[in-house]
């Protein structure tokens, strides 16, 4: 299937085009589409290496194990998931992973004692978070994103394809569910995330990060009774911003 009649450009007509000729192509095959004909040398999967994130990384690498790997470290994740980053990378042999990280002399500016997440969780994922990956992101023009809808009513209603400025986001796991992916990472003999087992089914950053209860959305240990669903990546276009 050929994608070079499809115009690209980073915006919601483009978007919907997309949605509409590969809606129906099985995420394996539309990670192959994206890399190889799509957006050659112009795309990267964002990777927070979380419950998840084996899945996406493993169709990655099945296609091209050089393949742009975008990290933000935040410099506040658990160890954990540094450890299965690390367990993971050598796996699968990926060899581009990209580690974005904050400005030392933002970080020092801003929360040098490391507690800006309890007075400003939105500021502090933006100058540790969003901004990092806005930098890294330059030069590219689309990137895959590991959201699904089962995660959170806010996710609910994603489509496959969605402008984010004058670039494309590709969501291929967003009609995935929870079993589907279980699934996958079985058969694919790909080890879990070590904080699963223990109530975590999303991983962010230590400090804002809590078990789930039964019953609860995949996304409600995130920010827990702050009223933030978020860390700011995937809400408007990205920015780097003229202080950093």
């Amino acid at each position: 299937m050929s994608a070079h009649d499809v115009k690209m450009f980073g915006d919601q007509i483009a978007a919907s085009r997309l949605e509409s000729r590969f809606a129906q192509v099985k995420a394996t095959s539309l990670i192959r589409l994206v890399i190889e004909d799509l957006y050659p040398g112009r795309v990267a999967l964002v990777s927070s290496f979380g419950a998840d994130a084996a899945a996406l990384l493993h169709m990655v690498s099945r296609v091209d194990k050089g393949a742009p790997v975008i990290f933000v470290d935040t410099g506040q994740h658990f160890p954990e998931t540094l450890a299965y980053r690390d367990q993971l990378c050598q796996m699968l042999g990926l060899t581009n992973v990209i580690v974005a990280e904050p400005h030392a002399e933002t970080i020092a500016a801003e929360d040098p004692e490391r507690f800006l997440f309890a007075s400003d969780p939105d500021r502090c994922c933006e100058i540790r978070k969003v901004r990092p990956l806005a930098e890294a992101m330059e030069g590219y023009d689309a990137w895959i994103t590991g959201r699904k809808g089962f995660q959170s009513a806010t996710r609910a209603t994603l489509p496959l394809f969605e402008a984010e400025g004058e670039r494309v986001k590709i969501n291929p796991l967003v009609g995935w569910t929870a079993t589907d992916i279980l699934n996958y990472i079985s058969e694919a003999g790909l080890p879990r995330h070590p904080l699963v087992a223990k109530g975590f089914p999303s991983i962010g950053c230590l400090p804002c990060t809590s078990p789930v209860k039964p019953g609860e959305d995949e996304r409600a240990g995130r920010w827990r009774g702050r009223g933030k669903v978020e860390c700011g990546i995937h809400v408007g276009v990205l920015d780097a911003g003229a202080d950093i």
